[in-house]
């Protein structure tokens, strides 16, 4: 059995020392500190770009999202991994239809990522049984957060995909402080009450100097499976408003569909399943969009 497992019910102090438990071979890396006493941020090892996918509210589809995004670059021939920052809810492995616990490398001091649909994928959820809790407080979320950042073995990777928890607290701060993040991406639905948030998100990343590589107007519009009849029944182009009072672009946006909804459900991403469909276009669009984003901020 992973030796994470038995460290979380059995050894309070190593928890907050390594709550991951992974073995300590090697000493965990440092995060030197500036003189005002922000971390110095370190890229990840092997990965050329960096990029969050984050959302100031919960339930507006954002890490359905993040892995369909995930999947599409994989699809234009990039070498793909995937980041579940949600300690406490996470989502890809279901999504990507993954199960097991990471192996460790030949040192011992590094998780090996699993894989499904040629993505590296990386979570919590791969450490913990699906129905136990995450109980801990912020300090050891911090700390399995910063060995998830720096003690996985990525191997070389031309995009990593972080699929960031909801709000704006010491989660998204630890990661845009610590490590080299190369933009965001903003997810939010044209309702009112998720832009207000999506709004506090854009700020923060402005705020710790994270570009924003645009947005993603999330179920835009309804898509009645049965008759094809198209209804806004979250509002009209709230996130697109947004993106030009930001002056950052508008991504692409995708539709509320059953279709979306059921297969991220069963483990596999309209991307991968329905590859020709409309729906998969929106997010190769979305992701052709981001990478070239990418590539004019560099």
């Amino acid at each position: 059995m992973f030796i994470a497992r038995r460290t979380f019910s059995t050894c309070r102090t190593l928890m907050h020392e390594n709550p991951l438990g992974l073995p300590r071979h090697k000493p965990a890396p440092t995060i030197p500190r500036a003189q005002r006493g922000l971390p110095k941020k370190m890229p990840i090892a092997g990965v050329k770009n960096v990029v969050v996918v984050a959302s100031g509210k919960g339930g507006v589809g954002k890490s359905t999202t993040a892995v369909n995004i995930a999947l599409a670059a994989a699809g234009m021939k990039q070498r793909v991994g995937i980041l579940d920052a949600d300690i406490f809810g996470p989502s890809v492995p279901k999504l990507m239809n993954l199960k097991g616990e990471p192996e460790l490398t030949e040192t011992g001091d590094r998780l090996i990522p699993l894989t499904n649909y040629g993505v590296k994928c990386m979570s919590m959820g791969f450490l913990v049984d699906q129905d136990a809790p995450v109980v801990w407080r912020g300090l050891m979320v911090m700390k399995a957060l910063q060995q998830l950042l720096h003690q996985v073995d990525w191997g070389q990777l031309d995009l990593l995909v972080i699929d960031m928890p909801p709000g704006t607290g010491d989660v998204q701060l630890t990661i845009s402080q610590q490590i080299v993040v190369d933009g965001a991406v903003i997810i939010s639905t044209p309702q009112d009450i998720a832009l207000i948030d999506a709004v506090k998100g854009v700020n923060m990343f402005k705020k710790v100097n994270v570009p924003i590589l645009g947005m993603v107007q999330n179920m835009s519009l309804f898509i009645c499976p049965n008759c094809n009849h198209e209804s806004h029944i979250f509002g009209h182009d709230g996130a697109a408003r947004m993106a030009e009072d930001f002056n950052v672009p508008l991504l692409g946006q995708v539709p509320l569909h059953a279709d979306i909804c059921t297969l991220s459900d069963s483990g596999k991403p309209i991307v991968i399943s329905q590859p020709d469909s409309p729906f998969s276009n929106h997010y190769r669009s979305i992701t052709q969009n981001m990478l070239n984003r990418l590539k004019e901020i560099k």
